[in-house]
């Protein structure tokens, strides 16, 4: 029963910026160690959803329960259990390695042995020992992305979330991110991700498909991609699969 306890509940939830809704009366839940994935095109709402579930963004109406906690009142407890990794890596570029790592550990609250412990398991886990003096800016991509990924993790979250953690890595260090990801999520790690790459997709157990702040399709990636066989395409791509749920949700509008 521990396994399948639901760590993210949202219900009906809305964002609306003056007359437009980007978010609109989205729900779904997610359980523990569960990589579960928002996708969608840009401008889908995804990563509205995504900052409202941070905390980072208030809600116009709905219900949100994250680690247990109801966002709308106690924000600062549940994001002390979330771990964040933005789109565009949120490293301080002038900071090395090492300081980075110690910023954000102390950011999250780590003091004295045990940050020093944290920041020693980063730059071993993570394979920046050799870069532990280079400024963040000078990093290869994959390797800022490896950075980014360590300082979200400093405070051992119940929660990592990550916002389009794989734009322009290359297909390698893509690879071995993933991999850490699922190792995460077997250790009881709950993980949400937005994603307009489809092989991504493939990685998530359960995902829903978002355009125009509404949820057209929810499921395993196997049970989307059957959902979209048809004669033409009996064994579709999770490609085929988001353009017939475009499709079908934009036929039914027009």
């Amino acid at each position: 029963a521990e396994a399948a306890k639901t760590v993210i509940a949202v219900e009906r939830l809305t964002r609306r910026f003056g007359d437009f809704t980007a978010v609109d009366a989205v729900s779904f839940e997610v359980r523990r160690g569960e990589i579960f994935g928002l996708l969608g095109a840009n401008g889908a709402g995804k990563s509205t959803t995504f900052r409202m579930l941070c905390g980072l963004l208030p809600p116009s109406e709905g219900r949100l329960d994250v680690a247990g906690y109801d966002l709308r009142r106690a924000a600062a407890a549940a994001r002390g259990r979330i771990g964040y990794m933005a789109q565009k890596f949120s490293l301080y570029g002038d900071l090395t390695v090492a300081q980075n790592l110690t910023f954000f550990a102390s950011a999250y609250g780590l003091r004295g042995g045990q940050r020093a412990a944290r920041i020693g398991w980063a730059l071993a886990e993570f394979g920046l020992e050799a870069m532990r003096g280079a400024a963040a800016r000078d990093l290869p991509l994959g390797y800022k992305q490896r950075l980014a990924l360590a300082a979200s993790l400093m405070h051992e979250p119940d929660i990592l979330f990550l916002d389009e953690p794989t734009s322009g890595v290359d297909p390698l260090a893509r690879r071995d991110f993933w991999r850490r990801i699922s190792a995460l999520a077997e250790a009881g790690v709950t993980v949400l991700v937005t994603t307009h790459f489809m092989e991504e997709a493939e990685y998530c157990d359960r995902l829903v498909i978002m355009a125009q702040g509404r949820i057209l399709a929810e499921g395993t990636p196997a049970s989307i991609r059957a959902a979209a066989a048809d004669a033409a395409r009996p064994d579709p791509t999770m490609e085929d699969a988001f353009i017939a749920v475009i499709g079908a949700a934009e036929g039914k509008a027009a």
